[in-house]
């Protein structure tokens, strides 16, 4: 499957994404670039789908991806996503999340959009 190089090298673009999965964990939504918002789409939903299965080997690989932050409440990110964020989606065969463009950034004209999760 091709996916988008996001102008970086593969440190830094495995960087920033998993950066952009926890932000996204943590906060519900988050406002990106729209090709950002397109490949964080995939990994988000990828995530969701390891903590519906809720294992000791899925926790692992989630947690090997996800960064170790906490939430206002101080609940780490991979803790929200088994606990919070998958069991909503328990019955929802992919597509937990959606991006809605929100127009263009004022200083590059880069298209911007919102990326959250489906109710």
């Amino acid at each position: 499957m091709a996916y988008s190089r996001l102008r970086r090298s593969s440190d830094q673009r495995k960087a920033l994404l998993r950066d952009l999965v926890t932000d996204l964990i943590l906060n519900g939504q988050i406002e990106t670039t729209l090709t950002k918002a397109k490949e964080l789409k995939r990994l988000a939903d990828k995530m969701v789908t390891l903590g519906k299965t809720n294992t000791l080997a899925s926790r692992r690989q989630a947690a090997s991806f996800v960064r170790f932050e906490k939430d206002t409440e101080g609940n780490y990110a991979v803790q929200k996503l088994f606990s919070e964020i998958a069991p909503k989606f328990a019955s929802r065969n992919g597509g937990y999340t959606r991006v809605i463009k929100t127009g263009f950034r004022r200083g590059d004209a880069a298209p911007m959009a919102i990326i959250s999760w489906v109710e």
